[in-house]
């Protein structure tokens, strides 16, 4: 391979490098540098000031609905492909129907199981 197909890859990562260190040159120069004054170190939250606890903590219930979500919402991702290239595999006599459907029963099924043992449910 000659070196001139990876330009385009190298453009890439130098504009990715260039854009992250202009966001970090803009977070440095415009950003909130005043330490010691209390109204501007002060968290703002509709013009009234915070009361109670500022640092709660989760309970393990919101963090097992997170990963639920980030599981389920994962598994979408994969039928995107399967969408784009539904008509490819009808074209070739390659049937895909099945495979997709026992992925969606397999999804449903883990949902079903989720709701049927309260995992969703966010009081008891």
């Amino acid at each position: 391979m000659s070196s001139a197909s990876y330009l385009p890859f190298l453009i890439q990562i130098l504009l990715a490098g260039g854009i992250a260190g202009a966001v970090i040159a803009a977070s440095q120069f415009f950003g909130q540098r005043t330490r010691g004054n209390a109204r501007k170190d002060s968290a703002y939250e509709c013009g009234i000031k915070s009361e109670g606890i500022l640092n709660t903590r989760f309970t393990s219930r919101f963090f097992v609905t997170a990963m639920l979500f980030l599981v389920f919402d994962i598994e979408v991702v994969f039928l995107i492909p399967w969408a784009f290239i539904y008509r490819e595999f009808l074209a070739n006599h390659i049937a895909i129907f099945g495979p997709i459907m026992v992925f969606l029963s397999i999804l449903v099924l883990g949902l079903w199981y989720e709701v049927r043992k309260g995992a969703l449910e966010w009081e008891k």
